[in-house]
């Protein structure tokens, strides 16, 4: 392993979880507007790409979600994640640009939310 590589894994280890789900919001965000530059330089196969890796943020985040210790919040972000996994999966079909941005809204929103309970 380089050096660069121990030291990101070092950071991302030594993370809290809040800023761990920050971190991934944020990849999340960057990903989807990669996408919309795919999709205006008729990359199709990038934009199915960086929308896929979107998902599987997504996919990580719910699978994590305490729903008993978590309640009605971890029950309102299950479905938050369904509905950008589902809508990402048909603005990739459609290469809707516009459904990308509402999901980029919706993650930056929840992005402020942690990054405010953070510091």
């Amino acid at each position: 392993m380089n050096g660069f590589s121990t030291y990101q894994e070092t950071a991302v280890s030594t993370q809290s979880r809040g800023r761990l789900i920050v971190m991934l919001y944020d990849g999340a965000i960057r990903f989807l507007r990669q996408a919309i530059a795919d999709i205006d330089a008729g990359d199709f196969a990038a934009k199915g790409k960086h929308i896929g890796k979107t998902q599987d943020i997504l996919f990580e985040l719910n699978s994590v979600l305490d729903m008993q210790a978590g309640g009605p919040i971890a029950q309102n972000l299950r479905g938050l994640y369904n509905f950008m996994h589902m809508h990402l999966a048909e603005a990739n079909l459609k290469k809707d640009p516009r459904m990308i941005r509402e999901v980029i809204g919706i993650l930056e929103e929840l992005n402020q939310g942690w990054r405010t309970i953070t510091g």
